[in-house]
């Protein structure tokens, strides 16, 4: 498999009346649509013959909406038509969206209603050079189609006729630019398929899997893993109804396996162990817990049926969470794993494809991000004395380069090996393990490297503390001292220690900070602290945008 093509021949010939998406028509009625893996591959084609008449091979195509079934056809209709597919996130402000969509070059853009006034203002500029434009939530859409089987049923069979390079660009995705302007990464369909099929020798689906899609599908994690890989393995997708039904979801649609960041995991599990305790119940889960613990160790599971009713908050049939973009806290991991919900956890960048290491259900090693692709290459570089250097990959999975921009790409890639970064280091058995970014570490006067989120990790571990950054500042111009900015849980240190004031929490926080200090080396002491109650400025994908806020 390295094309498109052949994975959506593969899907479908061994599913064809399969559910490949679940959706409800309106978010406030449950009327649900069901679409089988025939109709949605007939769909792709006669969508990308459509788009072909339009005289758009070889044209790059903006894609800017939701996650929603539309999307899908798009991506695939697009890639499948020899044509280049731009994904790019709907949450920007019209002033980067308009700013990439002239980097990009596109002649076209598929776009939904909450963006028709952007696409109005962008087609009435004298520089504009999209000629097509088509809005998901009109009818238009869905005659593109029916003129696409007509064109077919007429003869007009150029879509069947088309040899797809795999491996020259046909998706362009933009890095989220929280420290610099965003670049365009150029991806292949060999880059993407070859990390499918990797994957899938680490990770296994199955077909009456049900996956839950709320992470933005632009990104290339849920693009590779919950649309590609979901779909490569005929599992079935069900699209979220935004972050504020996550858990109604997992219960409408039974999901089985679901694809986060660490960050979503974290907030659902907090909400269980609060229900918990709010019941009384917390003694009781852990006694219960230390049985089950035992009995797992002689190969008895009944986690599923002690813990079935905590499981209810996930719907009850949850039985792996896929997730990566940031460490998770070992405690949140153990917790889950208690409960019989498998955590998996994967590594990697959008100019990987993205995977580059993974967990599987048996080989797991705490602190490791998993083992290495078995279709890839890593090797740590400049190693420091505690043998910690970069990361650098080499792959079949490995980008081909930043659209229009040589000197990062040079910067970046060397002899096939792409540096990612990251720091990090691989123990004798191949486990990779990230210590931190290579733009985040710290560098003290004295040369020693501090890398922030191992002691933000300790941070993170207070009950009342949703999440916190800590950063560097220079008093007097000389000395370099380390911050931490904190956010709080206001409701939870209220139940924990009463109504205060605000001054009167820092210094119960500041208690905290201390005893972290007591436990590190002199020179990774936090010495001061600022406390809110205002959650970071982040990415779509949750990550924090850490010059942001340590500038703030």
């Amino acid at each position: 498999m390295e094309n498109f093509k052949q994975l959506i021949d593969i899907a479908e010939r061994g599913n064809p009346d399969h559910i490949v998406y679940k959706f409800k028509k309106d978010v406030k009625k449950p009327e649900y649509v069901d679409i089988k893996y025939k109709e949605f591959k007939n769909d792709i084609k006669a969508m990308s013959t459509a788009l072909l008449h339009l005289k758009l091979e070889n044209q790059k195509i903006i894609l800017i909406g939701s996650n929603r079934y539309e999307w899908c056809v798009s991506y695939l209709a697009i890639t499948t038509g020899n044509m280049c597919v731009v994904p790019i996130d709907r949450a920007l402000p019209e002033k980067e969206l308009a700013n990439l969509v002239k980097r990009s070059g596109a002649t076209a853009i598929i776009y939904e209603n909450a963006h028709k006034e952007f696409v109005e203002k962008l087609l009435k500029k004298k520089e504009n050079i999209i000629k097509t434009a088509i809005n998901m939530d009109l009818k238009e859409f869905k005659q593109l189609i029916e003129v696409g089987k007509n064109l077919i049923e007429m003869g007009y069979n150029h879509y069947d006729e088309i040899k797809l390079d795999s491996k020259k660009m046909s998706i362009m995705l933009f890095t989220s630019g929280t420290t610099s302007e965003p670049k365009a990464v150029m991806l292949s369909q060999y880059n993407i398929c070859s990390n499918i099929l990797a994957i899938g020798r680490y990770v296994k689906l199955y077909p009456q899997d049900v996956l839950l899609s709320f992470l933005p599908m632009h990104h290339t994690f849920e693009c590779t893993i919950t649309f590609l890989f979901g779909f490569y393995w005929g599992s079935t997708v069900a699209f979220c109804d935004g972050l504020k039904y996550i858990q109604k979801n997992l219960q409408e649609y039974k999901v089985s396996v679901f694809v986060a960041v660490p960050l979503i995991l974290e907030t659902m599990y907090k909400k269980i162990q609060k229900a918990i305790a709010d019941k009384g119940k917390t003694k009781l889960i852990n006694r219960v817990t230390k049985i089950s613990n035992a009995l797992l160790k002689v190969k008895i599971d009944i986690r599923k049926l002690l813990f079935k009713e905590v499981l209810q908050n996930f719907g009850g049939n949850l039985r792996v969470v896929l997730y990566g973009a940031a460490p998770m806290d070992k405690n949140t991991i153990i917790g889950y794993n208690n409960l019989g919900i498998e955590l998996i956890q994967g590594y990697g960048l959008t100019e990987t494809s993205p995977v580059i290491s993974a967990e599987t259900d048996h080989q797991k090693r705490p602190g490791s991000v998993g083992l290495v692709l078995d279709n890839l290459q890593v090797k740590i570089e400049n190693k420091n004395e505690e043998g910690i250097g970069e990361i650098v990959v080499k792959g079949p999975s490995v980008m081909l380069g930043y659209y229009e921009n040589e000197k990062e790409t040079k910067k970046v890639l060397k002899k096939g090996w792409f540096s990612t970064g990251d720091y990090g280091y691989l123990d004798k058995d191949n486990f990779l393990y990230v210590t931190g970014r290579k733009k985040d570490i710290i560098v003290l006067q004295n040369g020693k490297n501090v890398y922030p989120q191992e002691i933000e990790f300790l941070i993170n571990k207070i009950p009342y503390i949703s999440e916190s950054l800590v950063y560097q500042r220079k008093e007097n111009n000389t000395d370099t001292m380390l911050c931490a900015k904190i956010v709080y849980d206001k409701e939870t240190i209220e139940q924990t220690f009463g109504k205060k004031e605000e001054n009167e929490y820092e210094k119960i926080i500041w208690q905290e900070i201390k005893k972290i200090n007591q436990n590190l080396p002199i020179y990774k002491h936090i010495k001061k602290i600022i406390i809110t109650t205002t959650p970071f400025a982040k990415t779509t994908t949750q990550k924090i945008k850490r010059y942001q806020e340590a500038k703030d």
